[in-house]
């Protein structure tokens, strides 16, 4: 007979034949020897896993104070051959082959604690259980597991105090707090043993707490406490309780104030009094009464009783999160006792609020230095000073700027966060450093709230130059020439190529000379003509200055613009395309030799009083005689330029000059000698240097008109 030997796995897919050589012999006879063929095929076969189904079995180790009925083990098989989806634990029957074990097994094959649970005071317990698993199908497959139980490493439950006498007095109502018992252990739980019908008393199986369940006359009871786990009822211990109700004839003593209520500030000094109790018992022996203080530790530490005086006994410190926790209020209870038995005692409650006392100054931040770029804009914040107050509520501050903002401090600050912000222009050449003075003062820091306290202190605010940089346009000067379309119609005639900085705001354009009948305007760095009636050819020479830079700190530039308008009844080149000249730029070399000199301070201010007085004359007599005499050289010298520019040739001749310009700018200006009507036309403004007068002029002509 051939056996499949124990333990062995067959899988169809990895060996599906195996070869066997048997030999035989009969006594006398040859020894005959044969093959055996055995063929795995494929099917569905159920597997127990292989620590399972070994020959020593599966091992679970649990404590022996596990609960009763806890799942200890799942038996689970294993797919094999083409099984590819385990067999659900309804279709399976799990038999347990041997039946001396305290354990269980459920048809679902786990295995459960006894229910009444381990003996936690053997050693290590040893369980073996053989299970036999079957399928729906016939299959099956067995195993064994091994369940060893160790030791609890649960304390067990003790009483700390075995025996306890309390007395009370009678007239105890109903479920008032006898006494409490108390036993170390997990889960613990009380119940009252003996007697075993309780008339007198309860207890609190959770808490320990003995209850009276009536109230007490004078008697003598003896109580059993026993005390146990309700996991493992099992692991108990038990205590006595004796309570004797003892008879009264006296009362509890009466005290003056019944219940102290006070305000106190946190400046008062240990040893201080607060109250001074006044209490008598019935047989008026004051020197019987004992004062004690019951409450909340960190309330009752800061008190102590002298006799019937109640006195602070810590700093009461009103700026600490503790306090701040408690709500500023301090609590407890004073118990007055009177002597002899019974003990009778009154309780007094305690009320104290701790109120604020300004007592630090605010402190100002280390280095409170500041940088901003002189190019910020209005608002900006530069920087927040971040002062500190000791008293509570911590850091409750008001910031406020000495000087208040202006011109000599372009500076704000927030008065409830301390941020400083830019409210003026700033201009590193001009001051490269502020000096602010910010004065902090707290708020809510006292009972009054006028006592207030505050601290200077010194914020410096460092301006970080910024480079200059004009906008650029290319070229500076252009001639154009275009042929005039039809009235009423818009006529792009060239786009302005300029460029700013590179952290420049965008360029803004405008025409600020030579546009004296609003022919042209800007839409954007576009220039449009608006053709109008005009039938003479003409020229116009426009002035437009572009504007670049950010915050206070603005730049311009002029582009001279020179366009040769022809109308349409005149023969125009046969190309419409707009024609651009670019003049070429000659290199202009400006040297220029500075001298220092340091004169003395007196001499400065002697020279510079002098020359001013001296100037102020001289300026009052210059002017009274070329106010008089200019105007009729300037007229004359507009006629001789003009005959000679009639008498010119007709080419147009441009040349490269510098014109002063308005605002005291200084541009590349074009002037220029072409045919042009007889009735003048000023074209520009400007400022004479020498005189400080405005005029307008001619820039075709050179003709000068003063205003």
């Amino acid at each position: 007979q051939v056996t499949l030997r124990a333990g062995a796995e067959l899988d169809a897919h990895r060996v599906n034949q195996y070869t066997l050589i048997l030999r035989a012999a009969c006594p006398g006879e040859d020894e005959v020897e044969e093959r055996l063929f055995v063929r795995v095929t494929a099917r569905h076969v159920l597997r127990c896993d292989t620590p399972f189904a070994s020959a020593e079995g599966d091992v679970v180790q649990v404590l022996a104070d596990v609960a009763p009925r806890t799942p200890l083990y799942a038996v689970l098989p294993q797919p094999l051959g083409g099984l590819t989806a385990f067999p659900s634990p309804s279709f399976l029957q799990f038999r347990l082959r041997n039946r001396n074990t305290p354990l269980t097994l459920t048809r679902r094959g786990v295995v459960l604690a006894p229910d009444n649970g381990f003996d936690p005071s053997k050693d290590t317990q040893t369980f073996r259980l053989e299970i036999e698993v079957m399928d729906r199908h016939g299959h099956n497959c067995s195993g064994a597991v091994r369940v060893e139980v160790l030791p609890s490493r649960r304390p067990r439950v003790t009483f700390p105090e075995l025996h306890r006498a309390v007395t009370v007095t009678e007239g105890i109502g109903p479920c008032e707090v006898v006494t409490q018992v108390h036993a170390r252990g997990d889960n613990v739980r009380y119940a009252i043993l003996a007697p075993v019908a309780p008339a007198l008393f309860t207890i609190d199986e959770v808490t320990g707490e003995i209850r009276s369940t009536r109230q007490l006359q004078v008697i003598r009871a003896h109580l059993l406490i026993r005390a146990y786990n309700a996991l493992h009822p099992d692991d108990h211990a038990t205590a006595t309780v004796n309570v004797t109700v003892q008879g009264t004839d006296r009362q509890a003593p009466r005290c003056d104030p019944a219940i102290f209520v006070s305000q106190v500030s946190e400046t008062i000094s240990p040893g201080s009094t607060l109250v001074t109790l006044r209490c008598t018992d019935s047989t008026s022996t004051d020197g019987c009464l004992h004062y004690a203080l019951e409450g909340p530790p960190f309330s009752r530490s800061h008190f102590c009783m002298d006799g019937p005086q109640l006195k602070v006994n810590t700093t009461l410190d009103y700026d600490s999160e503790a306090m701040a926790a408690l709500g500023f209020q301090l609590t407890a209870t004073i118990v007055v006792t009177v002597g002899g038995q019974p003990r009778q005692s009154t309780r007094v409650p305690v009320l104290v609020t701790v109120t604020p006392v300004n007592e630090f100054r605010p402190a100002c931040p280390s280095g409170a230095t500041f940088t901003v770029p002189e190019t910020a804009a209005f608002g900006s914040v530069v920087g927040r000073v971040a002062g500190t107050d000791r008293d509570y509520p911590p850091d409750s501050l008001e910031y406020s700027l000495e000087g208040g903002p202006g011109p000599a401090q372009p500076f704000s600050i927030d008065r409830r966060t301390g941020e400083i912000r830019a409210v003026g222009a700033l201009d590193s050449q001009q001051q490269k450093s502020y000096r602010l003075v910010v004065r902090l003062t707290d708020t809510h820091n006292d009972l009054e709230p006028r006592k207030r306290q505050s601290r200077l202190c010194d914020v410096s605010v460092r301006l970080q130059a910024v480079a200059d940089q004009l906008p650029v346009c290319i070229p500076e000067v252009q001639e154009l020439r275009i042929t005039a379309g039809f009235p009423g119609s818009r006529q792009p005639v060239t786009r302005l190529v300029c460029h700013g900085g590179p952290d420049s705001a965008p360029l803004t354009y405008s025409i600020v000379g030579g546009n004296e009948d609003g022919r042209f305007r800007l839409e954007g760095n576009t220039l449009v003509h608006l053709p109008g009636d005009r039938a003479e050819p003409h020229p116009f020479v426009l002035l437009v200055e572009v504007w670049g830079g950010s915050g206070g700190r603005r730049r311009s530039s002029l582009v001279a613009l020179v366009v040769h308008v022809t109308p349409r009844s005149t023969p125009a080149p046969p190309s419409s395309s707009t024609q651009h000249t670019t003049l070429q730029k000659e290199p202009l070399v400006v040297t220029q030799t500075e001298a220092v000199w340091h004169p003395p301070a007196w001499f400065v201010a002697v020279l510079t009083i002098s020359g001013a007085l001296l100037l102020a004359t001289l300026g009052c007599m210059a002017r009274s005689l070329l106010c008089s005499s200019w105007d009729v050289v300037e007229h004359s010298r507009g006629k001789e330029e003009q005959g000679h520019s009639q008498a010119s040739s007709p080419v147009s001749v441009w040349q490269r000059g510098w014109v002063p310009c308005q605002g005291g700018r200084r541009a590349l200006w074009p002037s220029a000698a072409s045919p042009v009507s007889t009735q003048e036309q000023f074209d520009g403004h400007a400022q004479d240097p020498r005189t400080g007068r405005d005029y307008l002029f001619n820039s075709m002509t050179g003709a000068r008109r003063w205003i």
